[in-house]
């Protein structure tokens, strides 16, 4: 069964143009994500899902450099361009990942894919129940199921949003859901990259752990933001969130 991730960026986001190029303790906010996802060892295979846009070039030429590979699709139909990169791989499981989620913890995706594998559905997440801290975005389905969410919805907003049609239709694919631990349990904690405020306070959590914990956990943040540092969830606890972000 081959797992493959898929990376949904671009460079054209309307709030913070070119945000996953930012930089932070030396490497842009992709480099960071892309390691991180490196660390998740069921993932067999990485995959860039961007644009057919010129500007996008910029991203496709890094990303080729961290061995990652790329597909480019559509910029408005998401989920066909999600289909494409799937296919590419030749995966049979896709583990999305949006590129506004730079410190996604491993550990957790390690989890989502596990709960997965190991029990009967068709979609598994940790966002429909929220619980960990946006930014920790991970959901987990096969090939073969957003195919058939893709044949059953034109909707424009079913296109631009990969999943919503399975979420919001839990009788036809069945849901399972990882909920956070209470000492976890964080959600009105914003830890994705969307408006400049966003910037700044992952650029401060990235160079707080620096080179010395590269894959510092949700844990840590979640400890960091409540017992370490709390001014600094003042920082972006203003700026509202779309689409997965609740």
């Amino acid at each position: 069964m081959k797992i493959v991730a898929t990376i949904e960026a671009r460079m054209t986001s309307s709030r913070l143009p070119g945000k996953v190029m930012l930089p932070a303790s030396g490497k842009p906010m992709l480099r960071h994500l892309i390691d991180r996802l490196k660390q998740v060892h069921t993932i067999h295979e990485i995959v860039l899902a961007t644009t057919t846009n010129d500007a996008d070039q910029v991203i496709t030429d890094f990303a080729s450099k961290q061995d990652v590979r790329i597909f480019r699709g559509s910029e408005e139909d998401v989920m066909s361009r999600v289909i494409g990169a799937a296919r590419f791989a030749e995966a049979e499981v896709i583990v999305e990942i949006t590129g506004d989620c730079p410190i996604i913890d491993p550990l957790i995706i390690e989890q989502t894919i596990q709960m997965f594998v190991h029990n009967p559905c068709d979609y598994c997440s940790n966002v429909l129940i929220p619980s960990y801290p946006t930014g920790m975005d991970t959901q987990v389905y096969r090939l073969k199921t957003l195919e058939k969410s893709y044949t059953m919805t034109d909707d424009p907003l079913d296109r631009e949003h990969v999943t919503r049609h399975i979420r919001l239709n839990p009788d036809i694919f069945s849901h399972i859901h990882l909920v956070a631990s209470p000492d976890l349990f964080s959600p009105d904690l914003n830890l994705t990259l969307d408006e400049p405020k966003d910037y700044e306070l992952l650029k401060k959590i990235i160079e707080y752990f620096g080179d010395k914990n590269p894959y510092f956990t949700c844990r840590e943040v979640v400890h960091l933001l409540q017992q370490v540092h709390p001014e600094w969830v003042d920082i972006n606890k203003h700026v509202l969130r779309k689409g997965l972000h609740r």
